[in-house]
């Protein structure tokens, strides 16, 4: 991204829904962020997680305020063809997608979690959710505060 200017993106990170939009479709807050013909947006998180994080925590789904007969076991199967039929009206609209996936291991996932428990500095960059999501038996030293 170096010979990229600035001004010439958006970035949005994609935190946990605000009622507002958890009042409207789970495509809405996306769709609000994509950019302007000639600008460059940048998704940090994206509407993938409704079919990645949703699955896994059950009460974010219930959260989205769906009608029952919605929620059935065909919701993740809807839900791809929503963000491929979603993608594919972008492009028709001449929006180019580019897609990229992060991979951490487990080790730097680790490393990470413990800096941000141990550096004074990086405290706030703890949250309780981030111990939740780790499976008991994972990290092996006690943190140590400052």
């Amino acid at each position: 991204m170096s010979g990229v200017n600035p001004q010439g993106c958006d970035v949005h990170a994609f935190k946990t829904p605000s009622n507002e939009e958890l009042n409207h479709d789970y495509l809405w807050r996306a769709h609000k962020c994509i950019p302007e013909r000639g600008k460059i947006g940048i998704f940090n998180r994206s509407y993938y997680e409704e079919v990645l994080i949703v699955r896994v925590h059950p009460t974010l789904l219930r959260a989205e305020k769906l009608p029952d007969e919605q929620i059935t076991k065909h919701i993740w199967e809807q839900r791809h063809e929503d963000i491929n039929a979603f993608e594919e009206y972008l492009t028709r609209n001449g929006v180019v997608i580019r897609k990229f996936f992060l991979h951490i291991s487990k080790e730097e996932q680790k490393k990470r979690f413990l800096e941000r428990l141990e550096d004074p500095k990086k405290n706030w960059k703890f949250s309780m959710a981030d111990v939740n999501e780790r499976t008991s038996g994972r990290i092996t030293r006690k943190p140590t505060r400052r």
